[in-house]
C-alpha cells in the first residue's frame, strides 16, 4: 500500500492522452494505475495497468475492488476511454453504431465513476476529471454524434459536480482542441456511407488536415489535467490549447449567426 501519494486511476491509459496522462501525473507524484482491456498484456508501461473494458460492469467493479485492494484509497480518476467516428454525416451510421459510442463515451464515464464515488465519498475527498472535447461545445460536421457523446459528458459532469460537492469531491471536464495522438487509428468508418456527402466531405477533411498540421500533443493535454488534478479551487472546465481556448470563448461571446458563418467558412462548406 502507498503512503503518502495520492492513487490515480486513468482509464484509456496504452496510449495518447491516458498514457501522457499517466506519466505527468507520476512525474508529478501520484501513484498512478492505467487500464486498458488488455491490462498488463497492453504493454510494458512506467506504471501499472489493470484489465478494465468500460462496456462492462464486472470488469469495471473488479478494476475497482483490485486497486482498493491494493492501495486503499482512490484519489483521482480520470475518465479517458473512448473512440470517435467517422468522418461522417450524422445519417451515415445507424443506430447501433451510434449504441456503441454512447456505450463507451457516456456510459463508459458512467459506469467508473459510479464504481469510485462509493470510495471518494467515505473517503470524504476526491477528484473525478472527464475527458470531454471542443466537440462537447463546439458542434463541428462530420462529428454529430462523437460530438453529442462530448455534449452529454459536459451536463453529466456539471450536474455531478453540484450532486457530490458535500462530500468532498469535485467534477472536472477536460477539453482538448485537435490532438496529435493515435486517436485516428481507433476512429470506427461509418457503417452506412452515403455518396451525398463525398463532395463536402472532403471540404471538412481539407479543413482538418489544415488543423491537424497545428495540433497540440497529448503531452500538452495531459499537462492540463495534471494542473485540474492539482488545482486548489478546481474550475468546471478545462480548454486545453490555444485553439480550444479560442473556441470556448467564440461560443460563448460571439453572436450564433456570426459563430455559425465562422464554422462554415472554417470548415470549407460555404
Amino acid at each position: 500500500m502507498t503512503k503518502n501519494k495520492r492513487v490515480a486511476l486513468v482509464t484509456g491509459a496504452s496510449s495518447g492522452i491516458g498514457e501522457a496522462t499517466a506519466n505527468k501525473l507520476a512525474a508529478a507524484g501520484y501513484k498512478v494505475y492505467g487500464t486498458s482491456r488488455r491490462g498488463a498484456q497492453a504493454g510494458q508501461r512506467a506504471f501499472p495497468m489493470l484489465a478494465l473494458d468500460v462496456m462492462d460492469d464486472a470488469s469495471v467493479q473488479a478494476a475497482v475492488d483490485e486497486l482498493l485492494r491494493l492501495e486503499g484509497r482512490i484519489d483521482l480518476l480520470v475518465n479517458n476511454a473512448g473512440f470517435g467516428l467517422g468522418p461522417a454525416a450524422a445519417e451515415e451510421s445507424s443506430i447501433a453504431q451510434v449504441r456503441a459510442l454512447f456505450e463507451t463515451n457516456v456510459l463508459g464515464v458512467v459506469r467508473v465513476s459510479n464504481a469510485v464515488l462509493p470510495i471518494m465519498r467515505r473517503q470524504g475527498s476526491g477528484r473525478i476529471l472527464n475527458v470531454g472535447s471542443g466537440l462537447g461545445i463546439i458542434p463541428a460536421p462530420f462529428n454529430a454524434h462523437y460530438s453529442a457523446s462530448k455534449h452529454a459528458i459536459e451536463g453529466y459532469s456539471e450536474s455531478l459536480d453540484h450532486e457530490v460537492r458535500g462530500f468532498g469531491v469535485r467534477v472536472a471536464v477536460i477539453q482538448p482542441g485537435v490532438t496529435r495522438t493515435a486517436f485516428d487509428a481507433s476512429v470506427a468508418p461509418s457503417d452506412q456511407p452515403l455518396a451525398a456527402y463525398d463532395a463536402s466531405r472532403r471540404k471538412y477533411l481539407t479543413a482538418y488536415e489544415r488543423a491537424m498540421s497545428a495540433a497540440d500533443s497529448a503531452e500538452s493535454v495531459a499537462e492540463t489535467i495534471v494542473m485540474a488534478a492539482n488545482d486548489k479551487k478546481p474550475r468546471l472546465r478545462y480548454p486545453s490549447g490555444k485553439v480550444a481556448r479560442q473556441g470556448a470563448f467564440a461560443r460563448r461571446f460571439l453572436p450564433r449567426g456570426f459563430f455559425d458563418k465562422v464554422l462554415h467558412k472554417q470548415f470549407g462548406l460555404g
